[in-house]
């Protein structure tokens, strides 16, 4: 069965580019949300096998939906990204149960990569 993909970001272009990197390599995007709320929401309703994280939005950060999250599922596989390759938003996100970091502007096999990894 194909492994479903949720992709949150509060910017529809970076969404958009995140999708379009993950259909042409052959994954399924089951779903996508604008802020960390959403995010908590979208993932109790599709329950996705992946979900790639921008870190700063509104209303709720990316490490704050985290951990929301992992609340409701103790294994979801999380991939943060942000532009901002700040080492402590990493370790935050990490200690928080990310699984990987990718840093903007993507480059593509590095997505490709941590999806892979954390899918396996």
């Amino acid at each position: 069965m194909e492994k479903g993909i949720l992709i949150v970001d509060d910017v529809s272009f970076m969404r958009m580019m995140i999708k379009d990197i993950l259909t042409k390599n052959g994954f399924h995007v089951i779903g996508e949300a604008e802020n960390g709320v959403k995010a908590v929401e979208k993932y109790s309703e599709l329950n996705p096998d992946l979900v790639i994280m921008d870190i700063t939005m509104p209303e709720m950060d990316g490490i704050q939906a985290v951990r929301e999250i992992k609340k409701i599922d103790p294994n979801a596989n999380i991939i943060m990204c942000s532009a901002m390759g700040q080492q402590a938003m990493v370790i935050e996100a990490i200690q928080a149960g990310a699984k990987d970091f990718v840093v903007k502007p993507f480059q593509h096999d590095r997505v490709i990569e941590a999806v892979k990894k954390a899918l396996s």
